[in-house]
């Protein structure tokens, strides 16, 4: 694979985020000829002068778009604007300045709420556009997916080879461990590891239990971008996953266990549980670029129960 990469200058938006610093280290270990990771402080891309200059300082040849504002349900109740604004501006003019430029490949980081809430499991990239997605989180699905048609309208009347991958839930060590803009596996963690500390009798979680969820181990997630930069080049966006679900009441029943926790789970079931079910079917990926997940649920947490004590919290 160091074939493709040597010659390479490449962008890495979010390059120092969860994502983002896996893909990089992997990109180093591939041999790529130079790494370019924009900071906010240096580079708002939400603002298109900042865009322009990225292109005409970093001169890249790949782009891999993976910075965004995101976090839990509650973080997108309280940010709908916020999250559709930088989600929208962000693609938009990085898109479109990175066209001007004659960029070689752009990559698309897109997001799995943008499914339909009722998309029949598994969601199958033709189902995207079947509904409206679960209504907690749906300004920031729409937003990446109004960028899934941008690409697209661009390969079709520009030539632009912008690829668009939809990564299902992310974890692993490194992850956003904030209680007030985590997802679900860091905030569970979070949370078991400072009850057990404590000697808390009860956690507290969200929603019913019910939802499902598939999760994808981070570093499983950063090969499946790369293989997709390389080996990919079309217009159909493509599903990243494992194809496995796991109910959110049997998920923090695993958590518990996995730090040592002997308390029980409470359910607020005053809050809401979001979309009812996720699972994604994961054949397109393995079929156009060769993506297989291999990282099992158990051992990706226990990595990141690891990291998240090692690390001082």
């Amino acid at each position: 694979m160091a074939g493709y990469w040597g010659d390479k200058r490449v962008v890495v938006t979010g390059g120092a985020g969860f994502l983002g610093s896996v893909v990089c280290e992997r990109l180093r270990v591939l041999g790529v000829r130079e790494l370019i990771v924009p900071r906010r402080k240096d580079f708002d891309l939400t603002d298109v002068a900042a865009a322009q200059r990225l292109y005409a300082e970093g001169r890249p040849d790949v782009v891999m778009h993976l910075a965004g504002e995101v976090g839990g349900i509650g973080a997108n109740q309280a940010n709908p604007g916020r999250y559709f604004y930088a989600s929208m501006a962000m693609g938009l003019h990085l898109i479109e300045e990175g066209r001007k430029f004659g960029l070689r490949k752009f990559v698309q980081a897109g997001t799995i709420c943008a499914y339909p809430k009722h998309a029949p499991v598994p969601f199958k990239e033709e189902s995207l556009w079947d509904g409206y997605p679960e209504e907690t989180n749906a300004p920031y699905g729409i937003a990446k997916k109004a960028l899934l048609v941008m690409l697209q309208a661009y390969r079709q009347q520009y030539g632009f080879n912008g690829i668009y991958l939809l990564p299902v839930n992310l974890y692993g060590p490194r992850d956003n461990f904030d209680p007030q803009t985590s997802h679900v596996i860091p905030a569970l963690i979070r949370k078991c590891v400072a009850a057990r500390r404590r000697g808390d009798e009860k956690i507290t979680c969200w929603g019913t239990g019910a939802a499902s969820r598939e999760f994808l181990y981070v570093a499983d997630c950063a090969e499946g971008l790369i293989l997709a930069t390389e080996k990919y080049d079309g217009p159909e966006p493509v599903n990243l996953g494992t194809g496995r679900e796991i109910a959110i009441r049997d998920l923090a029943a695993l958590i518990v266990r996995l730090t040592g926790y002997t308390g029980r789970i409470e359910w607020d079931t005053s809050k809401p549980d979001g979309q009812p079910r996720r699972r994604l079917d994961v054949e397109r990926a393995r079929k156009l670029f060769g993506f297989q997940a291999r990282v099992s649920l158990e051992e990706g947490l226990k990595e990141t129960i690891a990291w998240y004590r090692d690390f001082g919290f």
